[in-house]
């Protein structure tokens, strides 16, 4: 591969890096593809479906659908900001990306992540108040709430990440040029670096920690006082109906935060490179496909939608 690089004295100024994704696969890399694409493609449809049966059905406009829109509408660029360039190194190996596009990468996926983050914390609120809070609910998360609590998402997650993008990338990189990953990753890319990245590292900890600890804490305090009223519920049924309209968020809330955790946890340089790409795939190719999956199938007014949907279809092609 030909890299494009520029000699400042005894640095080398990259204008591309090499992304390595997983390395000698031993032949897997065509199942591996048709496994990701498929994926993928299950992603794709998945959130598409939920976007078109919530835009579609009257009785889906409530808070909690508004909301739903919003994260697999996020979903949908979150894991498109990582899959198609790894599809592309399991098909033809290392993969050159430029310098802007390594960066342009990294910050789609970061604010992404903080977006979800917040979302995920928004929804949680929205729960506790239909659960805590049923008589007052239509007044508390009226439309402008809604808004403000969605707008502050995506606006906090495409700020947040501007600070650490600008100190990595203004970091100097010697002509060691490849990303031993599939995606332009923190860690990664860091390793690049000539100079210390300690300042980096603990700069982006701090705000690693606010953006995921803050909205974490605020979904575990929601979800305590959601059991809390759920269990002074008399009747199994109120309880389980109760617990049915949160179900679904609990799972996706744990995923995402249980595959997040995991890499972003452990010091940058006691990471074992094969095993942060395995947790980077959970949380950027697995979790997005399931997160619709789990949405759809635990969700009688989505299902019921989407029959309404599919019927409705059905009819037009008949007629």
């Amino acid at each position: 591969w030909h890299l494009n690089l520029t000699d400042m004295g005894n640095l080398t100024m990259i204008k591309e890096f090499l992304l390595l994704g997983f390395g000698s696969l031993h032949g897997l890399q065509f199942f591996l593809f048709a496994i990701f694409l498929g994926i993928y493609v299950v992603t794709l449809l998945g959130n598409i479906l939920i976007l078109t049966v919530i835009s579609s059905d009257c009785s889906l406009q409530t808070p909690m659908y508004f909301f739903l829109f919003n994260f697999s509408f996020l979903e949908i660029w979150y894991t498109t900001s990582i899959v198609p360039k790894m599809l592309q190194t399991l098909l033809s190996g290392p993969e050159v990306i430029s310098f802007a596009g390594c960066v342009a990468q990294f910050y789609s996926f970061g604010s992404m992540a903080v977006v979800e983050c917040f979302l995920l914390a928004a929804m949680s609120y929205d729960r506790y108040l239909a659960i805590c809070s049923p008589l007052r609910y239509p007044s508390l998360m009226n439309l402008h709430t809604c808004v403000l609590l969605a707008g502050g998402s995506w606006l906090g997650g495409f700020l947040t990440p501007v600070v650490t993008v600008t100190m990595t990338f203004q970091l100097p990189f010697c002509a060691a040029y490849e990303i031993d990953h599939f995606f332009c990753d923190l860690a990664p890319v860091l390793k690049l670096a000539c100079s210390d990245p300690e300042t980096v590292e603990k700069t982006t900890f701090l705000m690693a920690s606010f953006v995921t600890m803050v909205p974490f804490l605020l979904t575990v305090a929601s979800y305590i006082r959601i059991v809390a009223a759920v269990l002074r519920i008399p009747s199994a049924a109120g309880k389980q109906r109760a617990f049915s309209t949160c179900s679904s968020h609990l799972i996706v809330v744990t995923l995402y935060y249980g595959t997040l955790g995991t890499v972003y946890a452990i010091p940058t340089a006691t990471q074992a490179t094969a095993l942060n790409k395995i947790f980077s795939l959970l949380y950027t190719v697995v979790t997005p496909m399931i997160n619709p999956i789990v949405y759809s199938l635990r969700n009688k007014d989505v299902k019921k939608a989407v029959r309404t949907l599919l019927s409705r279809w059905a009819y037009s092609k008949e007629t």
